[in-house]
């Protein structure tokens, strides 16, 4: 190994931590909150030790501490340069909203694996309702946070967004003005040629689109949800002979792309 492709790879394993780009200079960087503390008494880091520092839109500053006060933690700035985490398109998955804390999985692996953002669907088989606003305020919150520590875990160069629960119809008109929007339907044709054309909807996609991917609840989509998906632009895709649980599909599908367009 070269020592520039080790010191690639030393830099990779580094921790990672996000702040504002208003806390950025063009020397140095500063860092508030729960990663101070997290900083100083978890990871117990001195001054000289390096860390990434992401600004939340897919720049990476590799930095230096400097100072480690009560409040702040004082970086210098090494160098910087594009996020290499981050896939060629942005990935929108809108999920049907499942039971229990099956989402709280969806976001952390989905992040894991390059979503962009997320949005929770109320579709009509959807069984869980988000009636009360403020336990669906606190579940956006628990939602986001999981969201912030898969993207620090995976080393991401942006947090993606957890929306609010949005009704199908409006899902709908979000996913029919991105580039490419796909469904993938459990009576959409696994035929090996039904799925070579589903391969070539993703090997096909351009570099710097904005991509919607509509996964439906446990009890799956109602034919007549997937009737208006296809009018408003959606392509019907397979993922395969079998039937997946709404948890498994589009973490399926996101490795896929991922894999894909590596």
């Amino acid at each position: 190994m070269t020592d520039a492709a080790a010191r690639k790879e030393f830099i990779l394993y580094m921790y990672h931590f996000y702040t504002e780009k208003t806390n950025i200079t063009d020397k140095t960087i500063s860092i508030y909150g729960d990663d101070v503390n997290h900083i100083k008494n978890v990871l117990r880091m001195k001054e000289g030790e390096e860390i990434i520092i992401c600004d939340s839109e897919g720049t990476d500053y590799h930095t230096r501490i400097v100072s480690l006060d009560r409040d702040e933690v004082v970086t210098e700035i090494l160098s910087s340069g594009i996020s290499e985490a981050e896939l060629p398109f942005r990935i929108h998955l809108f999920q049907g909203l499942p039971k229990k804390d099956k989402m709280e999985m969806i976001i952390q692996k989905s992040v894991e694996l390059g979503v962009f953002e997320i949005i929770p669907v109320m579709t009509k088989r959807v069984i869980i309702k988000l009636d009360d606003k403020k336990k669906e305020e606190s579940k956006i919150k628990r939602w986001q946070a999981i969201s912030e520590s898969a993207a620090k875990q995976s080393g991401r160069g942006i947090i993606p967004r957890v929306f609010g629960c949005t009704g199908f119809k409006d899902a709908i008109k979000m996913a029919s003005r991105m580039d490419v929007f796909l469904i993938p339907y459990e009576n959409a044709d696994s035929s090996s040629e039904g799925m070579k054309q589903a391969l070539k909807q993703i090997e096909n996609i351009p570099s710097g689109s904005d991509v919607a991917i509509f996964i439906g609840p446990e009890g799956g989509f109602e034919p007549a949800e997937v009737d208006d998906a296809v009018s408003s632009g959606a392509k019907v895709i397979s993922l395969g002979k079998r039937i997946l649980r709404t948890e498994t599909a589009g973490m399926m599908l996101l490795s896929v792309m991922g894999f894909i367009n590596m």
